[in-house]
Protein backbone atom coordinates (compact mmCIF):
# COMPACT_ATOMS: atom_id res chain seq x y z
CA UNK A 1 0.00 0.00 0.00
CA UNK A 2 1.02 3.95 -0.96
CA UNK A 3 0.32 6.85 0.56
CA UNK A 4 -0.83 8.94 -2.32
CA UNK A 5 -0.75 12.76 -1.80
CA UNK A 6 -4.55 13.51 -0.87
CA UNK A 7 -3.92 11.04 1.54
CA UNK A 8 -5.79 7.97 0.13
CA UNK A 9 -4.62 4.41 0.29
CA UNK A 10 -4.72 2.14 -2.62
CA UNK A 11 -2.88 -1.08 -3.78
CA UNK A 12 0.05 -0.78 -6.05
CA UNK A 13 1.15 -2.94 -8.37
CA UNK A 14 4.26 -2.94 -10.11
CA UNK A 15 5.92 -4.47 -13.75
CA UNK A 16 9.03 -3.80 -15.16
CA UNK A 17 10.93 -4.12 -18.01
CA UNK A 18 14.33 -3.29 -19.57
CA UNK A 19 15.76 -3.92 -22.91
CA UNK A 20 18.83 -2.12 -25.11
CA UNK A 21 17.64 1.17 -27.50
CA UNK A 22 17.18 -1.43 -30.52
CA UNK A 23 14.27 -0.19 -32.34
CA UNK A 24 13.65 -3.96 -33.46
CA UNK A 25 12.78 -4.34 -29.96
CA UNK A 26 9.67 -2.63 -29.75
CA UNK A 27 7.21 -4.80 -30.82
CA UNK A 28 7.78 -6.72 -28.00
CA UNK A 29 7.42 -3.69 -25.92
CA UNK A 30 4.00 -3.08 -27.33
CA UNK A 31 3.27 -6.40 -26.86
CA UNK A 32 4.29 -6.40 -22.88
CA UNK A 33 2.14 -3.23 -22.93
CA UNK A 34 -0.98 -4.58 -24.73
CA UNK A 35 -0.94 -7.45 -22.17
CA UNK A 36 -0.97 -5.41 -19.37
CA UNK A 37 -3.73 -3.03 -20.23
CA UNK A 38 -5.82 -6.58 -21.30
CA UNK A 39 -5.52 -7.53 -17.94
CA UNK A 40 -6.73 -4.96 -16.28
CA UNK A 41 -9.79 -4.49 -19.04
CA UNK A 42 -9.19 -1.59 -20.60
CA UNK A 43 -11.86 -0.98 -23.00
CA UNK A 44 -10.52 -0.69 -26.48
CA UNK A 45 -10.51 2.73 -26.97
CA UNK A 46 -8.25 3.10 -23.96
CA UNK A 47 -6.20 0.14 -25.09
CA UNK A 48 -5.40 1.76 -28.16
CA UNK A 49 -4.91 5.48 -26.88
CA UNK A 50 -2.48 3.77 -24.25
CA UNK A 51 -0.67 1.40 -26.72
CA UNK A 52 -0.07 4.48 -29.61
CA UNK A 53 1.25 6.96 -26.92
CA UNK A 54 3.14 4.21 -25.59
CA UNK A 55 4.92 3.27 -29.22
CA UNK A 56 5.46 6.79 -29.57
CA UNK A 57 6.89 7.76 -26.21
CA UNK A 58 9.09 4.17 -26.34
CA UNK A 59 10.02 5.09 -29.39
CA UNK A 60 11.30 8.64 -28.55
CA UNK A 61 13.69 7.26 -25.93
CA UNK A 62 15.23 4.83 -28.12
CA UNK A 63 15.51 7.39 -31.14
CA UNK A 64 15.95 10.95 -29.38
CA UNK A 65 17.13 10.22 -25.67
CA UNK A 66 19.50 7.24 -25.96
CA UNK A 67 20.54 7.96 -29.78
CA UNK A 68 19.55 4.94 -30.82
CA UNK A 69 23.15 3.53 -28.73
CA UNK A 70 22.79 -0.18 -27.95
CA UNK A 71 24.86 0.19 -24.66
CA UNK A 72 21.86 1.77 -23.44
CA UNK A 73 18.73 0.91 -21.60
CA UNK A 74 15.30 1.97 -21.81
CA UNK A 75 13.71 1.13 -18.67
CA UNK A 76 9.77 0.60 -18.56
CA UNK A 77 7.68 0.48 -14.98
CA UNK A 78 3.96 0.05 -15.13
CA UNK A 79 1.85 1.30 -11.42
CA UNK A 80 -1.69 -0.15 -11.66
CA UNK A 81 -3.40 1.87 -8.97
CA UNK A 82 -7.27 0.96 -8.29
CA UNK A 83 -8.41 3.89 -10.83
CA UNK A 84 -5.38 4.41 -13.11
CA UNK A 85 -2.42 2.82 -15.16
CA UNK A 86 1.00 4.78 -14.82
CA UNK A 87 3.70 3.96 -17.43
CA UNK A 88 6.87 5.23 -16.68
CA UNK A 89 9.63 5.12 -19.30
CA UNK A 90 13.02 6.04 -19.13
CA UNK A 91 15.73 6.44 -21.07
CA UNK A 92 19.20 7.40 -20.25
CA UNK A 93 19.27 10.48 -22.38
CA UNK A 94 19.88 14.01 -21.78
CA UNK A 95 16.20 15.35 -21.85
CA UNK A 96 14.71 18.32 -23.66
CA UNK A 97 13.48 21.53 -23.03
CA UNK A 98 9.73 20.86 -23.13
CA UNK A 99 8.87 24.37 -23.80
CA UNK A 100 11.13 24.43 -26.80
CA UNK A 101 8.41 22.11 -28.54
CA UNK A 102 6.46 23.69 -30.96
CA UNK A 103 2.53 23.14 -30.72
CA UNK A 104 1.93 21.55 -34.02
CA UNK A 105 -1.94 23.04 -33.63
CA UNK A 106 -0.46 26.71 -34.37
CA UNK A 107 -0.48 27.88 -38.08
CA UNK A 108 3.52 28.85 -38.13
CA UNK A 109 4.00 25.01 -36.99
CA UNK A 110 1.86 22.74 -39.14
CA UNK A 111 4.80 21.50 -41.48
CA UNK A 112 7.25 20.76 -38.43
CA UNK A 113 8.25 17.36 -37.96
CA UNK A 114 8.67 17.98 -34.27
CA UNK A 115 5.71 18.11 -31.50
CA UNK A 116 3.49 16.12 -33.12
CA UNK A 117 4.15 12.74 -30.86
CA UNK A 118 3.58 15.01 -27.81
CA UNK A 119 0.58 16.71 -28.84
CA UNK A 120 -1.19 13.12 -29.74
CA UNK A 121 0.05 11.53 -26.70
CA UNK A 122 -1.75 14.38 -24.52
CA UNK A 123 -4.86 13.92 -26.56
CA UNK A 124 -4.68 10.28 -25.42
CA UNK A 125 -3.88 10.14 -22.53
CA UNK A 126 -5.35 11.63 -18.90
CA UNK A 127 -1.91 12.77 -17.96
CA UNK A 128 1.60 13.35 -19.74
CA UNK A 129 4.23 14.50 -17.42
CA UNK A 130 8.35 14.73 -18.28
CA UNK A 131 10.53 13.96 -15.64
CA UNK A 132 14.00 14.98 -16.09
CA UNK A 133 16.94 13.41 -14.06
CA UNK A 134 20.86 13.04 -14.06
CA UNK A 135 20.40 10.01 -15.16
CA UNK A 136 18.21 10.11 -17.42
CA UNK A 137 14.35 11.44 -18.71
CA UNK A 138 11.25 9.98 -17.84
CA UNK A 139 8.27 9.93 -19.47
CA UNK A 140 4.78 9.54 -17.70
CA UNK A 141 1.92 7.92 -19.30
CA UNK A 142 -1.36 7.68 -17.04
CA UNK A 143 -4.60 6.26 -18.31
CA UNK A 144 -7.74 6.21 -15.83
CA UNK A 145 -8.84 2.36 -16.16
CA UNK A 146 -12.76 2.92 -15.85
Amino acid sequence: MIELIDGENLPEIIYEKEIQSDPELLPELEEFIIELAKKYNLNENKLNSLALSFSEAASNSIVHGNKFDINKKVKITVIVYENKMTVIIKDEGKGFNIDSVPDPTKPENILKDNGRGIHIMRSFLNDLRYNFTPTGTEAILEINLK
